[in-house]
């Protein structure tokens, strides 16, 4: 019973809306711009309506599981702890779908719907680093590594007795930057594409 949530988040997590969305358009996204199926490219690529589409329905897949097991949950295993690893599995879903050979997204848009879920604060100051930080150096990449990273430093802060989701937000960033590691080194030669 207690693996039903972690099964689901997976599953929802593995559903690749933007490709989904790019081909309803007739657009395959893993062959345009970055080759990446999330918002950023997709707002490259098929326009900002379509991209916001693309990052609210990502959001959707860690935000509704989470919240169903925040709010329904009654087995054995205590609610807090099971929403964090849910949040997880989510995350784990968009960057390593079943349904795309375990390639996926970067998971930034599905940890900020798990995270609007288990600390909506967090979000806010994640939302504000990664907006202050594309403003500074134009580089979304480089706001989604700091945002991630700001999650679980605010919750130390802010929450230090929510350890489950401290700990979830510790491995998400994680997966975050492991996802970004291209990216990361695009940064440091100095050839990563500038937000325009």
């Amino acid at each position: 019973m207690k693996y039903i949530p972690l099964i689901f988040a997976y599953i929802l997590g593995s559903i690749p809306f933007g490709l989904l969305i790019a081909r309803s358009k007739g657009v395959d996204l893993r062959k345009e711009g970055s080759g990446n199926i999330g918002a950023t490219n997709a707002a490259r690529i098929l326009g900002k309506k379509s991209g916001l589409l693309v990052l609210l329905l990502d959001m959707a897949k860690g935000l509704v599981p989470v919240l169903l097991v925040r709010l329904f949950w009654k087995g054995p295993l205590p609610s807090d702890h099971l929403a964090a690893i849910t949040g997880i599995f989510a995350v784990i879903g968009h960057c390593f779908p079943i349904f795309l050979g375990f390639k996926g997204g970067k998971g930034v848009a599905t940890a900020a719907g798990v995270f609007l879920a288990l600390y909506p604060t967090s979000i806010a100051i994640a939302a504000a680093g990664f907006a202050a930080t594309v403003w500074a150096f134009r580089y979304v990449s480089l706001g989604s590594l700091v945002a991630s990273l700001l999650v679980p430093i605010s919750m130390i802060f802010l929450r230090p007795d929510e350890q489950p989701y401290i700990f979830s937000a510790w491995v998400i960033a994680s997966v975050i930057w492991w996802q970004h590691r291209d990216n990361l080194r695009r940064l440091v030669r100095g050839q990563e594409s500038r937000f325009k």
